[in-house]
C-alpha cells in the first residue's frame, strides 16, 4: 500500500512539473512572438518551419531570446555573452548557427528585428541581476556589456529593445557615467576631453 501511495505521489509530482514546463514554454513564446502566441501545436510547427536546419544539422537558424538562440527543434543554443554584447543582439533577432567540424559554434545575425532606443538607470534586483529601468519597465541586461562599459549602479544607460511587443532583455548601446555630460564608452566609442574640444574617436 505504501508503494502504491509513493507512486501516486510521484505521478502527481511529474504532472506538476510538466504543467510548470508548459507554462514556462508559453511564457517564452510570448516573449518571442509578442501577443501572437500559437494556439495549437500545428500552428507552432508552421512558425518553426520558417526557420531551418540544414547540412545534417551543421547549419541551424533560430531566434535570439536575450541569452540563447531558440532553434526550430525548440532546443536552446548558448550564445556567447561577448558576441551578443558586441553585436547588440535583442530579443527577436534571427541568427544562423554554423557548427564547425571541430564542434565550435559560429553565429551570424541574419534577420535583425526592428529596434528602438531608450535611456534608463542601471539598478540591481534582490537576486543580483542587473536591470535598466526605462520607459516605466525593467529590462535585464548582460553582465558582459556592463563590464565592457565599466558601468556602475546609478549610471544612465542607453539600451536597445524591440520596437514592437514586450521584451525582458535589452542590449546596452552606451553608458552615461554619473556626473558626465556625454556618453563614455571605454575602449571604442568617443569621449569628451573638454568643453572646447571635439569628440575624438579612440
Amino acid at each position: 500500500m505504501t508503494n502504491f501511495t509513493d507512486k501516486l505521489a510521484l505521478i502527481a509530482q511529474m504532472i506538476d512539473s510538466a504543467e510548470k514546463n508548459i507554462s514556462s514554454a508559453k511564457h517564452l513564446l510570448r516573449e518571442l512572438l509578442g501577443d501572437k502566441v500559437p494556439s495549437s501545436s500545428s500552428e507552432l510547427s508552421q512558425k518553426a518551419a520558417t526557420l531551418s536546419v540544414s547540412g545534417g544539422g551543421k547549419i541551424i537558424e533560430g531566434v535570439f531570446d536575450g541569452q540563447n538562440m531558440i532553434g526550430p527543434d525548440k532546443k536552446q543554443y548558448p550564445v556567447p555573452a561577448n558576441y551578443a554584447s558586441k553585436s547588440k543582439l535583442i530579443e527577436g533577432d534571427v541568427l544562423k548557427l554554423t557548427i564547425a567540424e571541430d564542434g565550435s559554434f559560429i553565429y551570424k545575425q541574419i534577420g535583425p528585428t526592428e529596434r528602438k532606443k531608450m535611456i534608463g538607470a542601471l539598478t540591481q534586483d534582490e537576486g543580483g541581476q542587473y536591470r535598466v529601468i526605462a520607459g516605466g519597465k525593467s529590462y535585464k541586461v548582460l553582465l558582459a556589456s556592463l563590464t565592457y562599459f565599466k558601468a556602475e549602479l546609478g549610471d544612465d544607460v542607453t539600451i536597445i529593445v524591440p520596437k514592437d511587443g514586450e521584451a525582458v532583455w535589452a542590449a546596452v548601446e552606451n553608458v552615461i557615467k554619473k556626473g558626465a555630460t556625454a556618453p563614455v564608452a571605454v575602449g571604442s566609442i568617443m569621449k569628451k576631453v573638454s568643453d572646447d574640444d571635439e569628440e575624438l574617436e579612440l
